[in-house]
């Protein structure tokens, strides 16, 4: 497993962690020189709170770590392509490189849909996609095929 794989298959353990909580199951960790500073999942539902992404809690968890709102030495992996809103998160946090596993086809603000990347915005991310991409699908399918059979609740050894 590459260094990339390692840091996204403990963001997709955040996303199954997100899912067996009845949340869209996306996980994001936040990495400085080589160790995770950050870590967030969904929450939207547990909290009913619009901001409770999971790139939105990795962010603050950082920023705490850290002590400091920038993030300009910092690497960013999650299993969806960010929004909007954590793309703009991302922006301002400074953070230089952005991993993701699944484009998002809906609400991707990397690509998916448009690229705020892409715009005159000063310290653009780089953006790398597809790592443990049908990893990364494959948990989001599971889940919403989940939701649609009437489950209430996914189960990560609904996975298996």
């Amino acid at each position: 497993m590459t260094e990339q794989e390692i840091y996204m298959a403990r963001a997709l353990a955040l996303a199954e962690e997100a899912a067996a909580a009845g949340e869209v199951p996306v996980g994001c960790v936040i990495v400085r020189r080589g160790e995770i500073v950050g870590e967030g999942r969904n929450r939207r539902e547990e909290r009913q709170a619009t901001a409770s992404h999971a790139e939105m809690e990795a962010i603050a968890q950082a920023n705490g770590a850290l002590g400091t709102w920038r993030l300009d030495d910092c690497e960013l992996y999650v299993t969806l392509e960010p929004c909007p809103m954590c793309a703009g998160a991302i922006l301002n946090a400074r953070i230089p490189r952005v991993w993701y596993g699944a484009r998002d086809e809906a609400f991707g603000a990397c690509g998916g849909v448009t690229n705020l990347f892409l715009e005159n915005f000063p310290n653009r991310p780089a953006l790398v996609g597809g790592v443990l991409g049908e990893a990364c699908r494959q948990v989001l399918s599971d889940f919403f095929t989940s939701l649609r059979d009437g489950k209430k609740k996914f189960s990560p050894s609904d996975l298996i």
